[in-house]
């Protein structure tokens, strides 16, 4: 077994080094890491050139143009030797030992997921954990383990053939959202563990903090394709929530399908509760405009 492990590279001078030295992986196991340079401006090219001069297992990748995140990764994912693939977002790290913790259950199952320090520097920085469980039903991980709200492609490791005819979509955001649901499509297995731990980095700039309306609808519209294999009342009220976001930063119509909730469901919250109640009342076009007349009213008073 070889594990495959790609780092998009752009505009991270500040925070390569730290990223790459934080892999720490046994010498008994076979890995590369790979630097795929996305003609980054600044001196991380040479960043990458030197990491891997010290280090036979780095191999550097210089793409002729910058294509974005997705591409870098395509790139990735097309050199990559390794039977394991997974991936690392430049400006994030992992606790040690992370990969020698993951790798033995990566032997048995087709995708490994472990925890996350979400948000790490930030006000709102948590841990997302997970206990020790393996899904051979993706209906199961993806409504009861709620994937839908951790479909990072940087707190996991997939098997290669997984990626067969599967890549990201370039010059897309939040491009998690689309290709991970296709990877659990493919998936016999799922497992869950508690142990290791990848640190995301909060970059208050980034794309998660300020995501435009036409951005928040690719994500709808992704939501949307999953929903036709697994859908339940709770991830119904998730992808609302986007739905409103769209609907008041665009004044789009709605496009998500109503669905009547049913309110004694006890996997419910209160608050979720009170949002079925104005859906089943309202419906999505009245929902979304109520949203958008209370942010309104919140913002002149």
């Amino acid at each position: 077994m070889k594990l495959s492990i790609i780092i998009p590279v752009y505009k991270v001078e500040q925070t390569l080094r730290r990223c790459v030295e934080s892999i720490s992986i046994a010498d008994s196991y076979d890995y590369e890491i790979l630097l795929v340079d996305d003609l980054s401006p600044d001196s991380s090219e040479e960043l990458c050139d030197e990491l891997a001069e010290k280090d036979t297992h780095i191999r550097v990748i210089h793409r002729k143009e910058n294509g974005g995140l997705s591409a870098a990764r395509n790139t990735g994912i097309e050199a990559a030797t390794g039977d394991i693939i997974t991936f690392v977002d430049s400006d994030d790290y992992l606790q040690r030992d992370t990969y020698n913790d993951v790798l033995p259950l990566a032997e048995k199952y087709d995708i490994v997921e472990f925890p996350v320090y979400r948000f790490y520097g930030s006000s709102k920085q948590a841990v997302l954990s997970f206990a020790d469980q393996v899904y051979t039903d993706k209906e199961s991980y993806w409504l009861g383990q709620k994937g839908y709200e951790h479909t990072y492609a940087w707190n996991k490791v997939y098997k290669r053939s997984l990626f067969d005819n599967v890549r990201f979509p370039e010059g897309k955001v939040f491009e998690d959202v689309a290709t991970f649901p296709l990877l659990l499509q493919k998936a016999e297995s799922i497992a869950t563990t508690s142990k290791g731990l990848y640190y995301y980095c909060l970059n208050e700039q980034g794309i998660t903090a300020t995501a435009t309306g036409m951005e928040l609808e690719y994500m709808l519209e992704s939501h949307l394709k999953t929903m036709r294999w697994w859908c339940d009342d709770v991830y119904y009220l998730h992808v609302l929530n986007i739905q409103m976001d769209v609907c008041e930063l665009t004044g789009k119509e709605p496009i998500l399908p109503f669905r009547h909730i049913v309110l004694l469901s006890p996997r419910l919250s209160i608050k979720q509760r009170l949002k079925a109640i104005m859906l089943n009342f309202l419906g999505i076009k009245g929902i979304c405009n109520l949203n958008m007349h209370i942010h309104k009213w919140i913002k002149r008073h």
